[in-house]
């Protein structure tokens, strides 16, 4: 996905409908869904390689050189002529959001395209230490695909970290971590809303006997973080934000950190205590953007 911003401040209403005018002052474009996830672990010292589809249109070969310089590995990346690359573009007057744009076509895709993506999966994974799934719902991460990478995954010992969406929730079963928000995981095991922190813990719980997974981080924006791991007591952790300007892509700073602290041998909760340490870092920048090496290791020093 592509992220645009038009940023701008707001001294007039229209007259010629009732909304404000915006004078554009700033434009930024960044790499967006799976391409921020790589982006992230790029920018925390990883090599990473994205498995993934983009338009065959300017936007996505734009962004591809952007992905590349960033570091990240585009060998992997499908250009797709039956869809566009998926473009959010956000006006924000000041620090208010007014209006999201997105283009998109979701559904499924047409079996080449399938078959292309399978096959990158086979000759890409085996040469990994870590694997995130990021599943935003737009058609590409299917149950074949799931299937697909969960098999190779597995046959090779390599753990998996996953961003769900709700239509898979239940299929993400023996995966090293699941992700979601409250409300995913509220929805993804079609349960009811938790009237207190008693009945999320206890959600929680559920979930992971559920899906089999060695651990569940549920994350609970300016509440933190809950962890829960296979045989141990439910670990909470507080938010580290100090100022909170964005949230947008805070969700894929997490799985990010999380995974890539997982791929070097951290234990999960050390793991989730750097991914929310990142997480505070990310939400104080505006738009979608990157937290460094640098920058989460001296958060950490000044943390301890």
């Amino acid at each position: 996905m592509v992220d645009r911003s038009l940023r701008g401040t707001v001294e007039r209403i229209s007259p010629e409908a009732p909304v404000p005018v915006i004078d554009v002052q700033e434009h930024t474009q960044t790499a967006g869904g799976a391409g921020n996830v790589a982006c992230n672990l790029a920018a925390l010292g990883a090599a990473p390689t994205l498995l993934a589809i983009r338009g065959a249109d300017p936007i996505g070969e734009q962004i591809t050189r952007d992905l590349e310089r960033c570091g990240v590995n585009v060998e992997s990346l499908f250009v797709d002529n039956d869809r566009p690359t998926i473009t959010k573009t956000r006006v924000i007057a000041g620090h208010q959001q007014v209006v999201r744009l997105d283009v998109e076509k979701r559904g499924a895709l047409s079996p080449s395209s399938l078959h292309q993506i399978l096959s990158n999966i086979k000759r890409t994974l085996p040469h990994q230490k870590g694997i995130i799934l990021s599943d935003y719902g737009k058609g590409v991460v299917t149950v074949p695909v799931i299937r697909t990478v969960l098999r190779e995954a597995h046959r090779r010992n390599i753990g998996i970290t996953v961003d769900p969406k709700i239509e898979h929730f239940l299929r993400y079963k023996g995966v090293d971590c699941i992700t979601p928000n409250t409300k995913e995981a509220v929805e993804g095991m079609r349960s009811l809303p938790p009237r207190n922190e008693d009945d999320l813990i206890a959600l929680g719980w559920k979930i992971l006997k559920k899906l089999a997974c060695r651990s569940l981080l549920i994350t609970r924006g300016e509440k933190g973080m809950m962890l829960f791991k296979k045989g141990g007591a439910v670990q909470l952790i507080p938010t580290r934000a100090r100022e909170v300007f964005d949230v947008t892509g805070a969700g894929d700073t997490v799985v990010a950190a999380f995974s890539l602290a997982r791929a070097v041998g951290a234990p999960h909760v050390e793991a989730a205590q750097i991914a929310n340490a990142a997480a505070g870092l990310v939400v104080a920048k505006l738009g979608t953007a990157v937290v460094t090496r640098d920058e989460l290791t001296q958060a950490l020093k000044n943390a301890s």
